[in-house]
């Protein structure tokens, strides 16, 4: 995202445009789409391309399309600087470290709840007019004392020297009713 270009609302693919609803909840609704099981790749790309640009393609024009949609427009990257050795090797990425913190769809109250709560934004609202991209920055710049960067806080709290045993009970119970997996004991 670049502040000094205009937010995405068309795309030249193969020297046609397409018009692109990247509206949040549009974009929501394609990552249901993703995880539906029952769906082949092809009609995941077929139906995605149906909401996002009111357009009907089938077979591999729909999936190559598809593929550049994703990647340039939908795609969250986690941008982690990569870390070297002294001889200027990559270090291994650690294991915490590829752990999600936040899942868009179990923590949507949370997430409803700190948009009001730091941006005043009530995000039924702004279904159909909040662009995706916009969502993400402001998701990514939620203050520290909204609930969901409490809650993400809470996700990655590791145990160290010094806590009481009281403080890491507390917050071993905290990260088990705040799981984004089941806990197993």
């Amino acid at each position: 995202m670049r502040l000094n270009d205009p937010l995405v609302t068309s795309f030249l693919y193969n020297g046609k445009e397409y018009d692109i609803d990247l509206a949040f909840d549009n974009v929501l609704d394609l990552f249901d789409v993703l995880e539906d099981k029952t769906l082949r790749d092809y009609e995941k790309a077929e139906i995605n391309l149906e909401l996002l640009l009111n357009e009907s393609l089938k077979g591999k024009e729909a999936i190559d399309l598809w593929n550049y949609v994703y990647e340039h427009f939908i795609e969250i990257k986690n941008k982690q600087p990569i870390e070297y050795d002294r001889l200027g090797n990559p270090m291994p990425v650690k294991e915490n470290e590829k752990e999600r913190f936040i899942d868009l769809d179990k923590d949507a109250e949370y997430i409803f709840a700190s948009f009001q709560q730091a941006y005043h934004i009530n995000l039924y609202q702004q279904q159909g007019k909040l662009h995706w991209h916009e969502f993400q920055s402001l998701l990514n710049g939620l203050p520290s004392n909204t609930i969901m960067q409490r809650i993400i806080q809470i996700r990655m709290w590791k145990p160290s020297k010094g806590e009481s045993s009281e403080y890491k009970q507390s917050m071993r119970e905290l990260q088990k009713v705040y799981a984004l997996e089941e806990v197993k004991e």
